[in-house]
């Protein structure tokens, strides 16, 4: 039987459903440890690591074999994975509502709608003219589930899309082509995983390169630009940006970004959306069963 180390009674129940011959031990996010959590072979941590209790668990689970995450991006456990165990992501679970979140921000930012809802709060009538989605050329970085569900949703709206993948193939263009495609687009995504090889890929000669009003929507993670530089660029009105993460995160009260003008700031919540637990249990539980049944 496999047992399983999991963080809420909602994944409890799921994995145990999914999951064929499994058993399940919940591990709060704070106090006591339960005993039988030493002794699982699986480990599927919360959402959100709070401080290094799991990470901390699975250096103490002398059986433990695989860590299979609720999210896509594996950077939180990046030198924190014991020797000889298996680190497996959750691809796949997040795609649509990240993918509606990039449509729904960018339209805001098109649209100027972030302008409105504050004239609204001032009881102010103040049309103005924006733009359309309709004709945009965006350059989606990232090929993975995300990046071609976002580039579905774009197309519809009658957007041209290119995916950037770490290689050239069939339909997707190779990071190594990312400086000679920026100045060609008016919309840059990231949607790639947060690495040693892609941490600061946007830095100040990226957004230099990007065309005058472009936008920047970052659904990946903070580290993927430069936030120092995206703040000063932001600050010559040239660009505008949609953030659904930061570095730092969370982004302290006193930081500069917060005032920086063209920019939609959302608190990391792309994926948040209602049954998001119980579809990313169910894949991890899948990826799990599958796990197991490859050896």
């Amino acid at each position: 039987m496999v047992q399983i180390v999991v963080a809420d009674d909602e994944g409890a129940a799921v994995l145990t459903e999914v999951v064929p011959g499994s058993s399940t031990v919940v591990v709060p996010l704070s106090g006591p440890l339960p005993a039988a959590a030493l002794g699982a072979e699986v480990l599927v941590p919360p959402f959100a690591v709070r401080g290094t209790r799991f990470q901390e668990l699975a250096a103490r689970m002398p059986r433990l074999r695989l860590i299979q995450l609720l999210t896509v991006g594996v950077d939180q456990w990046q030198g924190a994975v014991p020797a000889g165990v298996t680190l497996s992501n959750c691809r796949g679970a997040h795609d649509a509502p990240v993918a509606e979140w990039i449509v729904a921000s960018l339209l805001a930012v098109l649209r100027d709608l972030p302008r409105y809802v504050h004239a609204q709060a001032a009881s102010a009538w103040a049309p103005g003219q924006a733009e359309t989605l309709a004709g945009k050329r965006v350059l989606v970085v990232g090929a993975g589930d995300v990046a071609t569900a976002a580039r579905a949703r774009l197309e519809v709206f009658g957007a041209t899309v290119t995916l950037v993948g770490r290689a050239a193939r069939h339909g997707v263009s190779g990071i190594d082509s990312l400086d000679d495609l920026l100045p060609h687009h008016d919309v840059c995504v990231l949607a790639i995983p947060l690495t040693d090889s892609t941490a600061g890929l946007i830095g100040a000669s990226r957004l230099a390169a990007l065309p005058d009003g472009a936008v920047l929507v970052n659904a990946g993670r903070g580290g993927l630009a430069d936030t120092t530089a995206l703040d000063a660029a932001l600050r010559t009105g040239r660009l505008r940006a949609a953030l659904d993460v930061t570095d730092p995160e969370p982004l302290p009260a006193d930081h500069p970004l917060w005032s920086a003008p063209g920019l939609l700031l959302t608190p990391h919540v792309a994926g948040r959306v209602a049954g998001v637990g119980r579809r990313a249990y169910t894949v991890a539980g899948h990826r799990i069963a599958s796990y197991f049944q490859s050896l």
